[in-house]
């Protein structure tokens, strides 16, 4: 049986909802962010996953908790946010102020991870992924999650940015039934009442 994946963005935190990028920086969820991981729980009600993986960051694994499935979850460090470096913590209307043409999905971050590197990351996930049958929830980040998609089909990094994620938004990855080598979005950003 051929994998599906379940892509779940973690619920809001005090920087989501601001607009600053966050990586390392390990923040909880907001009320608001773990109300919206609860209503998760009966949106994944149903599905046999055989595997669960949450990135390590807090606000992850909380939502993976409040949705239900933290008992089975393993920890996956390539799940993890895009390291960006310098621009921890801003948003990118001040990073604009000094560096105005700046794209995340084209420039990477300085001191953080290139556009090459975060495509290598997410190569070798999802590479491991697929060698997985049937149903795998991924918890992870908003911009993780739109590398993640992106590359499924076969996209480059760059066009990242035409998939945004919500915050505990449900996406799903999968192939065409009758042609399993061909990777396909099936789900987007579902659920999400939140742009960023």
């Amino acid at each position: 049986m051929p994998v599906r994946l379940h892509l779940i963005r973690h619920g809001e935190t005090e920087w989501s909802r601001s607009g600053r990028h966050t990586s390392r920086t390990d923040l909880a969820l907001t009320a608001r962010g773990e109300q919206a991981a609860r209503t998760l729980k009966e949106r994944l009600r149903g599905t046999a996953f055989n595997r669960v993986f949450t990135s390590p960051r807090l606000r992850a694994r909380q939502t993976c908790e409040l949705a239900g499935l933290g008992a089975a979850a393993e920890t996956e460090p390539d799940l993890a946010e895009w390291d960006y470096g310098d621009y921890e913590g801003r948003r990118t209307v001040d990073i604009h102020q000094t560096a105005p043409t700046w794209n995340l999905f084209r420039d990477g971050c300085p001191n953080g991870e290139s556009p090459a590197q975060i495509a290598d990351r997410a190569d070798r996930l999802i590479a491991r992924l697929r060698t997985l049958g049937g149903d795998v929830a991924l918890f992870t980040h908003g911009h993780l999650g739109s590398v993640l998609g992106v590359r499924w089909i076969e996209l480059p990094v760059e066009q990242g940015g035409h998939f945004p994620l919500g915050t505990a938004s449900l996406s799903r990855l999968g192939s065409v039934p009758d042609h399993p080598d061909m990777p396909v979005i099936a789900l987007w950003n579902s659920g999400s009442g939140v742009s960023s």
